[in-house]
């Protein structure tokens, strides 16, 4: 009997310790349970937010059209720094947070893409002797398109460091290399497949249009440096080589680049964009005739280059929802002033 009590009080406690086991089993599998939809529910939250804030920046897209629309209505020939889409960077509150945009003239700046050289100007064959060389070399200067004279301008009145007149042709064969549809190299500044496929981490070169400026990361010559200067100056029409500056939305701040397009002196440039009027100038014929203008040498051959009205604008909206943030950019094409694409739209703060 004794035995038998003890054999008994020794199985009650082995039944107590494998109950408090499993006891102590369902607590940690309920304790990741609750962990893990914690998680979930988290992650949905941001999702919902986030979402929310995506929606918040396509709200700016679609008001930045009403007020492009709004604002081409009375002016329909011109566009100037006067009308309500420049008036900066603009913040509207909405409910858990608000919404930042800013639009700017894609013609106000330089397009990269105009650089594309023409498919004929590759088909000069290098001489062996100096006179044929000497010949080579003016002909390919002579078929310079003028976007590329202004960039290879643009780089040298920059005053950038270790930046001459040659290696700025250097960075504009380059350019054009990456630009063009052939694989051959157009002058000794180039790079081609073949340079680009060597590299320790090898890519071949485009052979297209740009569709960043954040692109010259990746070409022969250009560094970060050089980048964050010509920024500013710069700008990327998607697939379009048009070269059509809007002298109304050039910002007076950026006289190297209307000195660049005119080949001027800084001063002359300054002149010209403290001689223009709050509301630009009311036709192209009104920039010709000014007088710092009708002084310039040579103006008669890069007059072609500027125009008083713009069809290309970009958006660079941000909304924020509780703790989500978007960011995007937007480029619009506007078309006989009422009808308004997107081209192109790039998420992220760059």
């Amino acid at each position: 009997m004794i035995i038998y009590l003890v054999q008994f009080h020794k199985q009650r406690g082995v039944a107590l310790i494998t109950v408090m086991l499993i006891v102590a089993l369902c607590a940690v599998i309920a304790s990741q349970m609750t962990a893990r939809l914690q998680i979930q529910m988290q992650r949905s939250a941001n999702i919902a937010f986030n979402q929310q804030a995506y929606w918040y920046a396509m709200g700016a897209e679609a008001f930045t059209k009403r007020v492009l629309i709004t604002a081409f209505k009375d002016d329909k020939e011109v566009t100037h720094l006067g009308q309500i889409w420049a008036q900066g960077e603009t913040t509207y509150p909405v409910d858990f947070g608000e919404i930042s945009g800013e639009i700017t003239d894609l013609q106000s700046c330089l397009n990269l893409n105009a650089l594309r050289a023409p498919f004929n100007n590759k088909n000069s064959s290098n001489g062996k002797n100096g006179s044929n060389n000497t010949n080579n070399k003016n002909n390919n200067k002579s078929k310079k398109v003028p976007a590329r004279l202004a960039f290879e301008a643009l780089l040298v009145n920059l005053q950038l460091d270790n930046v001459s007149q040659f290696e700025a042709e250097s960075m504009a064969d380059a350019l054009t290399d990456w630009l063009d549809e052939n694989s051959s190299i157009s002058s000794a500044g180039g790079a081609e497949d073949s340079d680009y496929a060597s590299r320790a981490f090898p890519y071949l070169a485009a052979n297209n249009y740009l569709a960043s400026v954040n692109e010259l990361r990746i070409i022969e010559h250009f560094t970060p440096a050089i980048i964050k200067a010509i920024k500013p100056y710069v700008c990327v029409i998607p697939a379009s080589d048009k070269h059509l500056v809007n002298i109304n939305t050039l910002s007076s701040e950026h006289a190297e680049l209307l000195k660049a397009l005119l080949d001027s002196t800084l001063e002359e440039a300054q002149n010209i964009l403290s001689a223009r009027e709050e509301d630009g100038f009311a036709s192209i014929s009104d920039f010709y005739n000014l007088q710092e203008v009708v002084k310039l040498n040579n103006f008669n051959d890069k007059k072609d280059q500027f125009v008083v009205d713009s069809e290309y604008f970009t958006l660079k909206a941000s909304a924020s929802f509780n703790d989500s943030f978007f960011a995007m950019k937007s480029v619009m094409k506007v078309t006989d002033n009422k009808y308004i694409d997107v081209i192109s739209r790039t998420v992220g703060r760059n």
